[in-house]
């Protein structure tokens, strides 16, 4: 596993409208978009426990860094519902520097034509928007202009990969914190698409164990460290001021959440390793442990804030780019 040393970005600027260069640079360097690519393409291959130290790291550093790096990480993790083709065309060409990022939301549509789809919409919150490569988004399957409808009666909602150039920018993102992480909208028009550039989230065509993962736990856990990475920042940035506080509350509750998620992932990979499946009721059990977690972080931070004085109200201090970072990230529809 790749050991961070933060010394080369340790003066960069996260508070501006996209990563610093040096940042980029860095991340390249250590290869961390890849954390969860086969070495066979390119990656570091990490097991679970390992990239959710990573990430709760680079998060506990800086809410930015983190928050990219785990939404754009995790868009690589779509290597593993990839065709052999599209991975060798995609991957093979950009080496440390590829990076997909976009949007769950089915905001857009597919219309299906032969082998082919001519996608059209509107996305929003590709983090990393400047500086991604590749654009992931997902799309309602139209086809001779009515919905397709899946055995259940559903709208079916395909995953497209696109390339950056088939994509438009909309600068959007103005927001109070998580500034660098420039998550602006994008949208497509009228773009053709082979049917080998789409996926679905659960038909993996890689046999890395990692690949086995449901994505909503997988989801859920990237997610949840970085707002425990975001919370131990505030929490040291606060010990700082010399202020004679009760922090016991918020260490108990980032202790907490620390464990859980330590013991969550062991879970996950000991069910790989015996070569099990995941239960709704473990995949339920895992969101409600994030989402109470994130609450309780939530709570802590909101009844801190006020009894931190000027250096919390101060745009230039860090006590305050972690509190706009941390309140930013909490708008996320995942645990909301």
């Amino acid at each position: 596993m790749t050991v961070l040393d933060f010394e080369p970005i340790q003066h960069a600027d996260f508070d501006q409208a996209q990563l610093p260069e040096e940042v980029l640079r860095w991340i390249a360097q250590h290869n961390l978009w890849n954390i969860w690519v086969p070495k066979a393409f390119g990656g570091q291959q990490l097991t679970l426990s390992q990239g959710l130290q990573v990430q709760k790291e680079l998060a506990r550093f800086d809410g930015s860094l983190g928050w990219t790096q785990t939404l754009c990480s995790g868009a690589n993790f779509f290597i593993g519902n990839l065709q052999k083709e599209v991975i060798t065309e995609t991957f093979g060409t950009y080496g440390n520097r590829i990076c997909l990022g976009g949007s769950g939301m089915p905001t857009g549509e597919a219309q299906k034509e032969g082998d082919h789809y001519r996608i059209t919409g509107n996305w929003k919150y590709a983090t990393g928007a400047p500086h991604l490569t590749h654009f992931t988004l997902n799309a309602r399957v139209v086809e001779n202009g009515k919905a397709v409808l899946s055995a259940d009666g559903k709208e079916v909602v395909q995953s497209f990969l696109l390339s950056r150039n088939q994509v438009k920018l909309i600068r959007d993102w103005n927001t109070m914190g998580l500034k660098a992480t420039a998550s602006h909208s994008f949208k497509v028009e009228d773009i053709l698409v082979h049917q080998s550039h789409s996926f679905i989230y659960n038909e993996t065509y890689l046999p890395q164990p990692i690949f086995k993962i449901p994505f909503p736990i997988f989801t859920d856990l990237t997610l949840w460290v970085n707002y425990l990475g975001m919370a131990q920042h505030f929490l040291q940035e606060a010990k700082s001021t010399g202020l004679q506080l009760d922090f016991s509350r918020l260490e108990g509750v980032l202790m907490a959440a620390d464990s859980a998620i330590d013991q969550f992932a062991s879970e996950v990979e000991a069910t790989l390793e015996k070569g099990g499946s995941f239960s709704k009721e473990f995949t339920s059990e895992v969101h409600e442990a994030g989402a109470s977690s994130v609450r309780h972080l939530t709570s802590c931070l909101i009844a801190l804030y006020p009894k931190l004085g000027m250096r919390a109200c101060s745009t230039s201090q860090p006590l305050n780019k972690i509190f706009r970072d941390y309140f930013t990230a909490t708008q996320h529809i995942n645990f909301l």
